[in-house]
């Protein structure tokens, strides 16, 4: 089994759910994070005063699938995140060793 962490832009949430229940991979855990990469933030006026947003608001999605699965779930990722500009995200693939259904005692890709 193998965690997948998707960074992406906010807007393009639904399009990237819609891309993975399309392909069968319903679960998933989004959060509301800031970051940046390449992009170094960007410049905003407010009240007259210019200030400096160093971090940019993304959407962290982790998925769980398995092995089989890796691939086309990161296909389906990246052709429904991509706009092609720069801050699109990345996508981060690690292993997994055990993964318990809290409500049944279900195990590892029967718990997915």
């Amino acid at each position: 089994m193998k965690k997948i962490e998707a960074i992406i832009k906010p807007f393009k949430l639904e399009d990237v759910k819609d891309a993975l229940t399309a392909i069968e991979i319903t679960g998933m855990t989004i959060s509301e994070v800031k970051g940046y990469g390449r992009q170094q933030g960007h410049s905003e006026l407010y009240r007259g005063a210019e200030y400096v947003v160093d971090f940019l608001p993304k959407i962290k999605m982790e998925i769980i699938v398995k092995n089989d699965d890796v691939d086309k779930a990161i296909h389906a990722i990246t052709e429904s995140a991509r706009t092609g500009k720069i801050g699109d995200g990345k996508i981060f693939v690690s292993s997994v060793n055990k993964v318990v259904r809290i409500r049944t005692g279900e195990e590892d890709e029967e718990a997915i």
